[in-house]
C-alpha cells in the first residue's frame, strides 16, 4: 500500500500551483527545505519524478501533471468532508474562504463583511480578490469556498445564484460635464479608457459599445478603476465605472458622472460555488446577506 498524507498532497499541489519552491514554501507556512524534502519522499514513494526542476521554476512532468489532477480531487473531497462535519452544526463556524473580483470588492466588502461577522461570530472569514478566470480556478482547485462574481460564468461544476443588479455610469472630465450624453454607438469614437484584459468588466464595456476585444488598443489601459478615475480626470479619455465605485472613486478626482439612457448598461452580481460543496445552504444563507448589503448600497448611492 502506498503510504502518501494529505499533507504531502496539499504541499505537491501548492509546489504544482505555483511552479516555485520558495512561493509554494510561503503559501504552505512552512520552510523551502521541509517542503523540499516532502515532495522528495512523495516522489520515492511513488517511483516517478513529480517535477523537472529548472533553475528558476519547477514543472509537472508528464506523470506529475496527471498526478496533480487525481491529488486536487482527493483534497477536494477531504475538505468537503470537513465541510460536511461543520454542515451539520446548528451554526456557520470556522474558515470560509471567499473570492472577490476587483470591481466589487473595495466597494462590496466593508459592509458584507461587517453583516457576516456580526451574524456568524465564529467564523474565519478569508478573502482573495483577483478576476474571475483565477476565482473559477481556485473554485475547482478547493482552495475557495464561494466567489462573488458578475454573472453568468457557464461553469458546469458550479452553482450560480444572481444578488443584484448593478449599472454603469459614465465619467468624463469635468469640463465636459454640459457636453451631450454619448450614446453607444458615439462612444466607438471617443477615447474610452478601459480595465487590462483579464477583467470582466473590462469585456462588459466592450460589449456595450459593440466593440472587439481582440485587437491591440491605442491607449494603455488600466489596472484599476482608481487609475481610470484619475485618467479621465487629467482629460485623457472618459470610461465606464459600476455604480458603487462612485463614491469611493471620484472623490478626489475632478470628473462628471452622467448616467445613460434606457437600456443602461448594467452587470449581475452573483455568488458561485461548488455544486457538490456539502456548505451550499449556509452559503445560500450568506448570500443572502451579500444581497442586502448590495440592495441597500443602491439605495444609498443613487446619483
Amino acid at each position: 500500500m502506498i503510504n502518501i498524507t494529505l499533507k504531502q498532497l496539499r504541499y505537491f499541489e501548492a509546489l504544482a500551483h505555483h511552479g516555485h519552491f520558495g512561493r509554494a514554501a510561503e503559501a504552505c507556512a512552512i520552510s523551502q527545505p521541509a517542503l523540499s524534502m516532502q515532495i522528495k519522499e512523495m516522489e520515492e514513494v511513488l517511483g516517478a519524478a513529480l517535477f523537472d526542476r529548472g533553475a528558476r521554476q519547477v514543472q509537472l512532468t508528464q506523470f506529475g501533471e496527471v498526478a496533480v489532477e487525481r491529488a486536487r480531487d482527493i483534497l477536494r473531497s477531504a475538505d468537503e468532508l470537513g465541510d460536511l462535519a461543520r454542515a451539520s452544526r446548528d451554526r456557520l463556524v470556522g474558515r470560509l474562504r471567499i473570492g472577490v473580483i476587483p470591481t466589487v470588492a473595495p466597494y462590496l466588502l466593508p459592509k458584507v463583511i461587517g453583516n457576516l461577522t456580526a451574524r456568524y461570530p465564529e467564523l474565519d472569514i478569508h478573502v482573495r480578490e483577483t478576476v474571475t478566470p483565477k476565482l473559477i480556478e481556485e473554485l475547482g482547485a478547493g482552495r475557495l469556498d464561494t466567489a462573488i462574481v458578475a454573472l453568468p460564468v457557464s461553469e458546469h461544476s458550479l452553482q450560480e445564484t444572481p444578488l443584484f443588479d448593478e449599472r454603469f455610469v459614465l465619467l468624463r472630465s469635468a469640463r465636459e460635464a454640459n457636453a451631450p450624453l454619448p450614446n453607444a454607438d458615439s462612444l466607438r469614437e471617443m477615447r474610452l479608457l478601459l480595465l487590462e484584459e483579464g477583467h470582466c468588466f473590462r469585456d462588459q464595456a466592450l460589449t456595450f459599445c459593440n466593440m472587439p476585444s481582440g485587437p491591440p488598443r491605442e491607449m494603455l489601459d488600466a489596472s484599476s478603476l482608481s487609475t481610470l478615475v484619475q485618467m479621465v480626470s487629467a482629460g485623457m479619455g472618459v470610461t465606464l465605472i459600476p455604480e458603487m465605485a462612485v463614491p469611493v472613486e471620484t472623490r478626489s478626482a475632478s470628473v462628471s458622472i452622467s448616467r445613460f439612457e434606457a437600456p443602461e448598461p448594467k452587470r449581475t452580481v452573483g455568488m458561485v460555488w461548488r455544486k457538490s460543496s456539502p456548505l451550499a445552504g449556509q452559503l445560500s444563507e450568506i448570500a443572502e446577506l451579500v444581497r442586502q448589503a448590495g440592495l441597500s448600497m443602491a439605495d444609498s448611492q443613487a446619483l
